[in-house]
C-alpha cells in the first residue's frame, strides 16, 4: 500500500495567489490605460499632419488636439523625434502589409517582386495629393540623423523583400551568387532612394515610372 504524502507547502516567502492575481490585473489595467493615452496621441499627430500635409507642427498641437496634457505626453515620448518615429513605423508597418496583400494572390514570386517594388515605389514617391510627408520629409531627415533606428523602422519590410527573394531564388530567378536578404536590402533601398529623390535632373519633364524602376532592378544596366 502507498504512502500518503502531504501536499506542498508554499515557502513562507512566496506571495499569496490572490495578491499575485491582484498585482497582475492591476499592471494590466495600467498597461491598458498607457497603450490608450499613446495611441491618442498619435491620432492626433496623423490628424495634424493629414491637415497641413507636412511635419511641421508642434508638441503642444499634438497635446491640445488629444485633450490630454504635456506632463501624458513626456511620460510616453522623449519628444516629437519619437512621435514621429512610431507614426513612421507604424506606416511601414501598414506598407509592408498593404504590399503583401496586393501581391499575396500571385503564385510566381518574380510578379511578386515586381508588385512589391512598383508599391513601394508609389508609396514613397512626392505625391501632393497623397500627403505623404512621413515618408517624402522625415525619412530622408532620419536616414542621415539615426540610422540605426532606420534600420530597426525597416525591418517589417526588409523581411518580407527578403520573403520574396528567397521564393525567387528556389525558382532559379536569382543568379547563383545572389542572397536572397542582401538583393532584398538593395532593392528595398535603391527603390526607396529613387522614389523620394524623384529620379534625375528630369524629374519634372520626365518623372521616372514605376516600371522603370522595376526594370532597373530587375534587369540591371548590364547586357545579357
Amino acid at each position: 500500500m502507498a504512502q500518503k504524502t502531504d501536499p506542498p507547502v508554499s515557502s513562507p516567502s512566496e506571495e499569496p495567489a490572490w495578491k499575485q492575481r491582484a498585482v497582475e490585473r492591476s499592471t494590466k489595467a495600467a498597461k491598458l490605460r498607457a497603450e490608450q493615452r499613446v495611441e491618442r496621441f498619435l491620432d492626433a499627430a496623423q490628424a495634424i499632419i493629414t491637415e497641413k500635409g507636412t511635419t511641421d507642427f508642434t508638441v503642444q498641437e499634438v497635446v491640445d488636439r488629444s485633450r490630454q496634457s504635456l506632463r501624458s505626453f513626456y511620460q510616453h515620448f522623449d519628444g516629437k523625434h519619437e512621435l514621429l518615429l512610431a507614426l513612421f513605423e507604424d506606416a511601414l508597418r501598414r506598407a509592408s502589409d498593404q504590399i503583401r496583400a496586393a501581391a499575396s494572390g500571385l503564385p510566381d514570386p518574380r510578379e511578386r517582386l515586381r508588385v512589391a517594388v512598383e508599391l513601394l515605389f508609389e508609396l514613397c514617391r512626392p505625391d501632393p495629393a497623397a500627403q505623404r510627408p512621413l515618408f517624402t520629409d522625415f525619412a530622408p531627415q532620419l536616414l542621415i540623423s539615426h540610422p540605426a533606428e532606420v534600420k530597426i523602422a525597416h525591418a517589417p519590410l526588409l523581411a518580407l523583400f527578403t520573403e520574396f527573394m528567397t521564393d525567387a531564388e528556389a525558382l532559379g530567378a536569382l543568379r547563383p551568387s545572389t542572397t536572397p536578404r542582401r538583393a532584398a536590402a538593395l532593392t528595398m533601398q535603391t527603390v526607396m532612394f529613387i522614389a523620394q529623390s524623384n529620379g534625375g535632373e528630369d524629374d519634372h519633364a520626365h518623372p521616372l515610372t514605376a516600371e522603370e524602376v522595376w526594370d532597373f532592378c530587375a534587369h540591371g544596366f548590364a547586357a545579357e
